[in-house]
């Protein structure tokens, strides 16, 4: 009726009433009756949760949900906004475990810091949950963060945690260049920077601190790797996420000569077992999926994914290059593809040196695949593997990955193998995924087990 009467004060008075809106939106001081936006998306958002069918799951819709294991944030920054990135569209949720027990306390410890995580969250610009939890140990917090994070539909599939290493942390978190708020300004910038951040953290670990395990460390080798281990066993896929301390985003996403290309490396195949190469396991196909979809995030896409064929001599290197180039078509990956000779790093691995003929190498090929294709196969072959790799054969792939580094990655996708049945061999698996990662810059280590590409309509 507006319209009929006068069409140019009807638009006028609608465009009006929509600015008071904005305004009063983004304006308006914080108010202490509630807000009444807050009930209806809560009940928008549990009607869709109900609706979301963990029965009527299928491959094709999978996405990456991550659980990010922080022990202090304030060495996490970089790592913390690169899953960001990698988990896309998917659910991410930060989690962290603090040690102690709730019957000798006075109260929760929890409550207090969860404004701190949030305030972490809204101030790095993240779209992410917060989990915290007390437990007696690290290995069993992590095991109620798996089970009870999440909700309905929306529960993680990977968990991610930072390598276990002898490095000091470094604080990001006091930086100049981490606050959101610039300005030409020295006096107003000043005054930014004296004002006191919206978190709270307990400061980083030192070399002089006490601990069990030196140097302030709460956690050891032995129940790193179990907490690997239990992972596997509850069906979630792991990353563990190495040299990331210095990680800066803004600095790899933008290259200070414009013709410079940012590129991402992608190592699809198990490095510790050459006789049981194989670009199209579970894992392999997790690791290639995961690249695929940090290639696909907006600020990522303009990154060059190369991704490296091991090859042999006296197996065609065009036929293996061609057949991997079909798999990419079909998975619609777009990829650089590099053949990489290692004949003299085979060379050097306990299989060659014990004689192994061409039958005996395609049946261990065979089996391993086997292996890696079976989800209810906890426990796969490479126990015997790490007791026979030699230091010198991991130093070896260590320094083939960095000469194919011309130029530089931003970061590199390696197959993490599983840990060995004997827990005895804890302490070696981790030895050898240390020599493997050794100085390689900030390096994922996947392992997937469930699958996540298929080829059928």
């Amino acid at each position: 009726m507006m319209f009929l009467i006068n069409a140019i004060y009807a638009s006028a008075s609608i465009a009006f009433m929509l600015l008071l809106l904005l305004l009063i939106h983004y304006l308006s001081p914080t108010s202490s009756w509630g807000y009444i936006s807050q009930a209806l998306i809560f009940h928008q958002v549990r009607k869709y949760l109900l609706m979301l069918d963990v029965r009527k799951d299928h491959i094709k819709f999978w996405r990456p949900q991550v659980l990010l294991m922080v022990s202090n944030p304030r060495s996490s920054v970089g790592l913390i906004t690169f899953i960001n990135d990698i988990k896309k569209s998917g659910l991410y949720v930060l989690g962290h475990v603090q040690l102690g027990d709730l019957s000798s306390l006075p109260s929760d410890p929890l409550q207090a810091q969860y404004d701190s995580w949030l305030s972490l969250v809204d101030h790095l610009n993240i779209k992410a949950f917060v989990n915290l939890t007390l437990a007696d140990s690290v290995r069993h917090g992590v095991q109620h963060l798996l089970f009870i994070s999440g909700l309905g539909g929306m529960r993680p599939n990977t968990l991610v945690l930072g390598f276990y290493d002898d490095g000091l942390p470094k604080d990001k978190l006091i930086e100049s260049s981490l606050f959101p708020t610039e300005s030409s300004d020295p006096v107003v910038s000043s005054q930014v920077l004296d004002q006191p951040p919206p978190y709270h953290f307990a400061a980083l670990r030192g070399s002089g601190d006490a601990g069990e395990f030196g140097n302030g460390k709460v956690l050891g080798p032995q129940e790193f790797v179990s907490i690997i281990s239990d992972a596997m066993k509850m069906l979630k896929n792991v990353v563990l996420a190495r040299y990331f301390n210095d990680f800066d985003r803004a600095q790899v996403l933008s290259p200070p000569s414009s013709a410079a290309k940012v590129f991402v490396d992608v190592w699809p195949v198990n490095l510790l077992r050459p006789d049981s190469c194989s670009y199209v396991d579970t894992c392999s196909l997790f690791l290639l999926q995961l690249a695929c979809i940090l290639n696909m995030v907006k600020a990522w896409r303009k990154a060059t994914l190369r991704l490296f064929l091991c090859v042999e001599e006296g197996r065609s290197v065009r036929g293996s290059e061609a057949k991997l180039g079909q798999l990419l078509k079909d998975l619609r990956i777009k990829a650089q593809v590099y053949p990489v000779p290692w004949d003299q790093v085979v060379a050097l691995h306990w299989q060659r040196q014990g004689g192994f003929s061409k039958n005996q190498r395609s049946q261990a090929a065979d089996s391993g695949a086997a292996e890696e294709e079976s989800e209810d196969d906890y426990v796969n072959s490479f126990p015997s593997n790490a007791t026979r790799v030699s230091d010198d054969y991991l130093t070896a792939v260590n320094r083939l990955i960095l000469d194919q580094a011309i130029p530089p990655p931003a970061v590199r996708f390696l197959y993490l193998p599983r840990p060995p049945a004997d827990t005895r061999r804890y302490a070696a698996y981790l030895h050898q995924l240390d020599l493997l990662t050794q100085d390689l810059g900030p390096a994922l280590l996947i392992h997937g087990v469930t699958p996540v590409i298929t080829t059928d309509l």
